[in-house]
């Protein structure tokens, strides 16, 4: 199993950047996919970016696509999330969440707990 723990979250003005870190326990961090959810008030948690266990492969929902970066550190089992050109719609909870490699499922098993991200209008 793993543990998740988002950091980085807080508010930043529209056009700002802001850096969000997940860290993960257990000595298997490679195992796992890695992705990005949010879900803000009145609406449904919806996809935002995952990462393969090597870094080689990455995915966007369409809405953030040239505004946010995925990446992965292995070594330091964490998993980070680039926001650039933050949009007042971006104002939600992140969370960082987990699943197996092997699996083809896009079902993930493991969540961190979120952290804010709130950009004024």
């Amino acid at each position: 199993q793993v543990q998740l723990v988002e950091s980085g979250g807080g508010l930043v003005q529209a056009g700002g950047s802001l850096r969000l870190s997940c860290a993960a326990s257990g000595r298997t961090f490679m195992a796992y996919t890695m992705g990005w959810f949010r879900q803000a008030p009145g609406k449904e948690r919806e996809f935002v970016a995952g990462i393969s266990w090597n870094g080689g492969s990455t995915y966007y929902a369409d809405s953030v696509k040239g505004r946010f970066t995925i990446s992965r550190d292995n070594a330091k089992s964490t998993v980070y999330l680039q926001m650039n050109s933050l949009k007042p719609e971006y104002t939600a909870v992140y969370s960082c969440a987990a699943k197996p490699s092997s699996s083809g499922s896009s079902t993930y098993t493991y969540w961190g707990r979120g952290t804010q991200v709130t950009v004024p209008s």
